[in-house]
């Protein structure tokens, strides 16, 4: 019978890093998910690791886990010591750490199944040794339990404890559809959009509307009545083009609308803010060279797509990829 303790160090950095994958998961269902394995699998990995050192280092019921005293002080160490190890082998690989394994990406649902696509399948034929989960949910993730990657977010990014690279900016314009400008008079101010029936984007504006001359600066605000209030960007097109009021858009979401002559855009001079479009990933001492490869296509990509601009000069990213 082998004894655990001449366990060869390949085999122990398995151990370790299952261990680390179930206290960030929280349960052992979802590291062996994460793991792409099975629950007991991961319960022996543990039981062996706990062997191995003598100690107990998570208590396990049926409907809670938590970590012991030795089990917080070995996740301690084995999260530092994998963070080396990962460190070492960046070092000693230099030029041939080439990108490889599963990034795990959570986008915006319209914009991840719309916009998004075409640079991820750039992505992806430049690095045939990576695959993607690409997840769409209008949400904040919780990286770590997730075992999330990276995230691309639009708008406002809080969390200090995150790295935040702001990638482009999203124009939001105001659109209509021809036949609801021909029921009414052609709007050329921007106090006269106050007059039209409104679609309004329960996410952003719900009952006011503001806007901002693109030449001077001045700003016009009026208060609307919705016919309809959603919190889909599909939706809130679908209904524009149906003539059923006008909206305020991104610029990306409407661009083959307008092309066709299905929507309008109204008073081009004036806009709502526009929306930052960020990539965001948690702090670490070591990022894969897939997360890396990521991010650099993904920066020179979505300023270049439809719809978007390159970040003003004024809002640089609150935090540089290392």
């Amino acid at each position: 019978m082998t004894n655990s303790s001449f366990l060869p160090g390949s085999d122990r950095l398995d151990l370790l890093h299952t261990f680390v994958r179930i206290v960030e998961a929280g349960s052992l269902s979802a590291a062996a998910a994460q793991l792409g394995t099975t629950q007991p699998t991961v319960s022996r990995r543990l039981q062996s690791l706990e062997r191995m050192l003598g100690l107990r280092l998570i208590q396990r019921s049926t409907h809670a886990m938590k970590l012991t005293e030795d089990g917080d002080r070995c996740f301690a160490h084995a999260r530092a010591l994998l963070d080396n190890w990962h460190l070492i082998e960046a070092d000693l690989r230099g030029m041939q750490d080439e990108p490889r394994g599963t990034l795990r990406v959570l986008a915006p649902h319209a914009f991840g199944q719309g916009q998004l696509i075409a640079p991820l399948v750039e992505f992806l034929n430049r690095h045939p040794a990576v695959s993607v989960e690409w997840l769409l949910h209008d949400r904040n993730p919780d990286f770590i339990s997730e075992g999330i990657d990276c995230a691309i977010r639009v708008g406002s990014i809080e969390d200090p404890g995150l790295v935040a690279i702001r990638m482009a900016e999203v124009p939001r314009i105001v659109v209509a559809a021809p036949r609801l400008i021909d029921a009414h008079r052609p709007p050329i101010d921007a106090s006269e959009l106050a007059a039209l029936p409104w679609i309004a984007l329960r996410t952003f504006y719900r009952d006011e509307v503001q806007l901002s001359h693109a030449g001077d600066g001045r700003s016009c605000r009026f208060a609307i009545r919705p016919r309809m209030a959603t919190d889909s960007l599909y939706a809130l097109r679908q209904a524009a083009c149906a003539g059923l009021g006008a909206a305020i858009s991104s610029s990306w979401l409407v661009a083959e609308d307008i092309e066709s002559g299905r929507l309008v855009r109204l008073t081009p001079d004036w806009e709502a803010e526009t929306l930052p479009v960020y990539l965001v990933y948690p702090h670490a001492r070591f990022y894969p060279a897939r997360l890396r490869a990521f991010v650099e296509l993904m920066r020179t990509h979505v300023p270049t797509l439809a719809g978007m601009r390159a970040p003003s000069p004024r809002s640089s990213s609150r935090s540089r990829h290392r």
